[in-house]
């Protein structure tokens, strides 16, 4: 902890090897591997249960819709977030942007966006449960660049569907 409070505040040894600022607090800030399994699962669980609430608020007439397109995508939020906790936010950030994962990344974080302005600002469930569809999607396609062979797997198995 000693540590991180010098990298902060810029009294670090003066041992600087050519490295970042970002990566010296990423490095002075590491936890324990017990630990960030820990913080991985309460933050997924957080996602899950937010994403199982959305859904149970989704038939409640009136406010249901907004109040679903709010929690699943926070719940997608905490999903995503929770793997930063094993792999560091950095690397997180990086593999998100990586060339395999970049368009779905986007799509998802677009479509984040977009169920959000269409449930509070356009005031359109319609279209906000079409974003959350989407979001789905871009959120599943992206999970399944981690596997490997997974989407020619997927893409194989709508070719024989279809």
């Amino acid at each position: 902890m000693d540590k991180l409070k010098k990298v902060l505040s810029g009294q670090d040894d003066g041992n600087n090897d050519g490295t970042g600022i970002l990566e010296r607090a990423n490095q002075a800030s590491t936890l324990a591997w017990g630990t960030r399994v820990k913080g991985f699962v309460a933050c997924f669980v957080l996602g899950v249960v937010c994403s199982i609430l959305g859904t149970c608020l989704l038939w409640i007439p009136r406010s249901g819709l907004a109040a679903f397109a709010v929690l699943y995508s926070v719940g997608n939020i905490c999903a995503l977030a929770s793997t930063m906790f094993l792999i560091g936010p950095c690397r997180q950030l990086k593999t998100m942007c990586a060339k395999e994962r970049a368009l779905a990344t986007v799509i998802m974080m677009v479509c984040l966006a977009l169920t959000l302005c269409a449930a509070f600002w356009w005031k359109n469930n319609g279209l906000a449960l079409i974003f959350c569809v989407l979001q789905f999607v871009a959120f599943t396609w992206y999970g399944l660049s981690y596997i490997p062979f997974a989407r020619d797997a997927v893409i194989k198995l709508c070719s024989i569907c279809v």
